[in-house]
């Protein structure tokens, strides 16, 4: 069993409590601000502001926030000389923890001319804005710089999942994302990659040489990229947006609102779409190995 720490705010812990809703636990642990438990990992947030994961996938839920404290020192200490101020190639994705709506992995290159013009506009970590402060800046940066975006619908995720688990389908992801935009701005090269951090690059590392084009060029790994290198949260913003406007599409379409994230209205839409076409239907919208499925058929 491995286990992972991470060191949060106030603000962060009570996003976290609201994320694992569906998974919290009735026994009160010691000092703790809440527990939980979701897919045979245990979340626990401590007054301090720690919080503990622990269980087979404790390194992959905690990277879903962050590595903070002396991991993140050691990976910021890792990167180049004035990071901030490089040409970099970063990329980011969003839609892994929502039940409905894609996956979408976005691959952005700013270059050292384009960072001021990122930086008067507003450009930072996706979490810190409006969903229509995103939708607007979005546009503006697509314009701005060169970036490659990849969106795999439900219907294909569904597809591929039972031999992609879901951190190998980012790493094909992101990988294909990165050598595409390596092609499009070619002759011109990064001095750096730089991926947020989802997975240890270990793991990065043994999927990726199962996908038949690699990237030969070193890349880099840290979690909360966008806060090292502007190119992570312009990926991360047009990312966002695309979901939101693939989330707006689902909800056109079904004549309901279609939510973000994997809580209760999710398990609710699921059960109505159940009874309206079946998993037939409901696999064109969600991702249907997540716990919500399960929770929508007892609904029933």
């Amino acid at each position: 069993m491995s286990s992972a720490v991470l060191k949060l705010t106030k603000t962060e812990i009570q996003k976290l409590k609201t994320y694992y809703t569906d998974y919290l636990l009735n026994k009160k642990v010691p000092y703790s601000e809440f527990s939980a438990k979701k897919n045979g990992t245990s979340i626990t947030a401590y007054t301090s502001g720690k919080v503990l994961f622990q269980g087979n996938n404790a390194e992959q839920e905690a990277a879903r926030w962050g590595k903070t404290g002396a991991a993140n020192t050691k990976k910021e200490n890792s990167l180049p000389k004035d990071f901030a101020s490089l040409s970099v190639l970063g990329s980011d994705e969003v839609g892994n923890g929502s039940y409905f709506g894609p996956l979408c992995v976005c691959a952005a290159y700013a270059d050292k001319e384009h960072l001021t013009a990122l930086k008067k506009l507003g450009v930072k970590d996706s979490k810190m804005l409006t969903d229509g402060q995103i939708r607007k800046m979005a546009e503006t940066i697509k314009e701005l710089i060169p970036y490659k975006l990849l969106v795999l619908h439900p219907e294909k995720y569904n597809e591929i999942q039972p031999k992609y688990n879901a951190v190998r389908m980012k790493v094909a992801l992101h990988n294909q994302a990165i050598r595409i935009l390596l092609e499009q701005i070619s002759p011109s090269k990064p001095d750096a990659i730089l991926i947020d951090q989802f997975t240890s690059e270990a793991n990065y590392m043994k999927y990726v040489k199962q996908e038949t084009k690699q990237i030969d060029q070193k890349i880099y790994f840290v979690t909360k990229g966008e806060q090292y290198h502007l190119s992570v949260a312009a990926a991360s913003i047009i990312s966002r947006a695309s979901f939101l406007e693939e989330l707006d599409k689902a909800s056109l379409e079904l004549g309901a609102k279609v939510p973000s994230g994997a809580g209760k209205p999710s398990d609710e839409l699921a059960a109505k779409l159940l009874r309206q076409g079946g998993m037939n239907l409901l696999s064109k919208y969600a991702k249907l190995h997540f716990a919500n499925t399960e929770k929508a058929q007892k609904l029933l």
